[in-house]
């Protein structure tokens, strides 16, 4: 009987939630939910001088918005309750005294300045500081009060199997005793995560590449306590536009919920995230989130880096919204079109969305692309006139555009356009469409005439070329 797929995603709450941790969340999520896993959210809280309040609301936030959910987790319990590893410290104590029983673990007898000794000691001599060169060849018993030193059982090199490196190695100077408890009680994450991996039954861990350095380690402790290793799933690194090195926050690496801020849709944010390391193979570049969790294999995961290309990110999120049915639109562009209308936004809806990439864009534009539809233009003669036209010219041909307009199909923006363009084509373009976007819309760079009559309707349309005609024979 094969065994049940467990992951998790164990974030430090030192802060906001950036697309390297989502990332990770969601190739572990995905991995649990392609193989009717389970998927757990556990707080990695042991360092509490850089622990940031808030931090643990803002990781639960980022992950729903996402709608990455989980089955065990820091808010909803579970079967390996407690999810917060500040209250887990009796499971690390138990290990530790295991390790302790076995001689694989000793009380740490240096002070800071001690170990700082040590360490300019090694430098001076141009070799690697080793803590286990100092190890002390007597040891009083673990008392809570000092620090609590793994001590590695056999200086050897390791060689093992990464799900997406294939086979890694570390020689001997890889292994060094380090602290598995510290003085104030908490357990470091090099012996927290392993004890609760543990007793979580996690079989996957994905994980970032810089913990690649600290596995022989980890292998160590994993033998002395008789763990077989879960699955280690390396993870190629988020890269800065430049494609030259990690993206850090200097580069642009923010907030998750800034994207959401700005407008960007959650799964095009999957979609996107998905696909920096990860794709299925062949040409399809747009998925749902169901599609992603069904095509996920550990197997397709990235070796080499990938970059954090925004101009993807706003492609991606453009065709997400392109894919939405007009409902959808309309409820996700009402907050920044106040006063417009149902009706309108459903007329207006096609040309919106063309102009945009992510919603949040309307908060900048709507004033200066989108205004004149609710608020008729106030647009002066000269403005009106294309080039040296009189006055005369210019309502002599909105007079017969609204002629025409008067038995036109206003069904479409095609259908307008189709009554119009024969008498633009004959007149010259510019003479005809020039005055008439400048009636309707005040503006030179608007939205097409044909789209702006569609929009407005015939009533509203025939108002404004009414009033400049009115304005053109003054």
């Amino acid at each position: 009987m094969e065994k049940k797929i467990v992951t998790r995603f164990a974030p430090s709450p030192t802060g906001f939630m950036h697309v390297g941790g989502v990332r990770t969340a969601l190739y572990a999520w995905a991995w649990a939910r392609k193989n009717n896993g389970t998927f757990i959210l556990r707080i990695e809280d042991t360092d509490k001088a850089r622990e940031v309040e808030g931090s643990i609301p803002h990781i639960i936030e980022s992950l729903k918005w996402l709608g990455i959910t989980w089955d065990e987790g820091v808010d909803i319990g579970g079967p390996n309750a407690p999810y917060l590893q500040s209250e887990r410290l009796s499971s690390y104590k138990k290990y530790a005294q295991i390790l302790i029983d076995k001689g694989y673990a000793y009380a740490d007898p240096y002070s800071e300045a001690e170990v700082a000794a040590f360490r300019a000691e090694a430098e001076a001599e141009k070799r690697a500081f080793l803590y286990r060169d100092h190890r002390p060849t007597t040891t009083t018993p673990w008392d809570g009060t000092t620090s609590l030193r793994f001590k590695v059982p056999e200086i050897k090199s390791y060689t093992w199997t990464d799900a997406v490196r294939g086979e890694l190695s570390a020689g001997v100077e890889a292994l060094d005793d380090f602290v598995l408890i510290k003085s104030d009680g908490y357990p470091t994450y090099n012996f927290a995560h392993i004890i609760d991996d543990l007793e979580m039954g996690v079989t996957h861990i994905m994980r970032a590449d810089e913990f690649i350095a600290s596995t022989p380690k980890f292998l160590s402790l994993y033998e002395a306590l008789g763990i077989v290793p879960p699955v280690l799933v390396t993870l190629p690194p988020i890269l800065a536009p430049e494609g030259n090195k990690k993206l850090g926050k200097r580069d642009g690496a923010k907030d998750i919920l800034e994207y959401r801020k700005e407008g960007y849709l959650s799964e095009a944010m999957v979609n996107f995230l998905a696909f920096l390391g990860w794709n299925p193979g062949g040409e399809v570049e747009i998925m749902t989130p169901e599609e992603i969790v069904e095509a996920f294999t550990i197997e397709r995961i990235h070796k080499s880096g990938a970059m954090l290309n925004e101009e993807k990110l706003l492609w991606i999120n453009k065709e997400h919204m392109k894919r939405k049915d007009s409902a959808s639109q309309l409820e996700a562009i009402k907050p920044y079109m106040s006063g417009y209308g149902d009706e309108l936004l459903m007329r207006l809806l096609p040309t919106i969305i063309d102009r945009i990439n992510t919603y949040g864009e309307l908060a900048s534009i709507e004033e200066s692309e989108f205004r004149f539809f609710i608020a008729r233009p106030q647009t002066e003669v000269e403005r009106v006139l294309f080039k040296d036209d009189e006055p005369h010219v210019a309502l002599r041909h909105l007079t017969k555009v609204k002629e025409l307009l008067e038995t036109a199909d206003f069904s479409s923006p095609e259908a307008i356009k189709a009554t119009i363009m024969p008498y633009a084509e004959t007149e010259g373009k510019g003479n005809v469409l020039w005055p008439l976007r400048m009636s309707l819309s005040g503006q030179e760079k608007s939205v097409d005439p044909f789209t702006i009559c569609y929009v407005l309707g015939k009533d509203e349309v025939f108002a404004r070329i009414d009033a400049i005609c009115h304005t053109l024979r003054s």
